[in-house]
């Protein structure tokens, strides 16, 4: 299926992982399936979630696709997970190899190349 079957993806870039892992986060805690892609593209790594904006005048919804780019390299390769703890004074995030009890577990899910219409 190219491109022009499905149309493309607004693009929408966050500030920094914090902000990913947040919205990633906040999508798991309502019920919603939602992982983050990994793609290593022209030696910078981009992370990414999909999202639909629903019910947008006479749209069903407009796909988004919330990323960022870690020029700094401050999520490590080998995490699986984004994982998110927050109380009533701190927020913490954290990145694994494995799943932690009493966090937000956000998979972490590494692509060969991004999809056409997220190009």
């Amino acid at each position: 299926m190219g491109t022009s079957d499905v149309g493309r993806a607004i693009k929408v870039r966050v500030k920094n992982i914090n902000d990913l892992v947040r919205m990633a986060a906040s999508s798991i805690a309502m019920g919603q399936p939602t992982y983050i892609l990994r793609c290593e593209k022209e030696g910078k790594t981009l992370y990414g979630i999909m999202a639909v904006f629903r019910d947008f005048y006479k749209y069903y919804g407009i796909p988004l696709f919330y990323y960022v780019i870690d020029d700094s390299n401050s999520v490590p390769k080998e995490a699986n997970y984004a994982l998110l703890r927050s109380s009533d004074s701190e927020e913490k995030i954290e990145f694994s190899k494995a799943a932690k009890t009493g966090y937000v577990i956000v998979p972490i899910i590494n692509v060969a190349e991004m999809p056409d219409f997220l190009e």
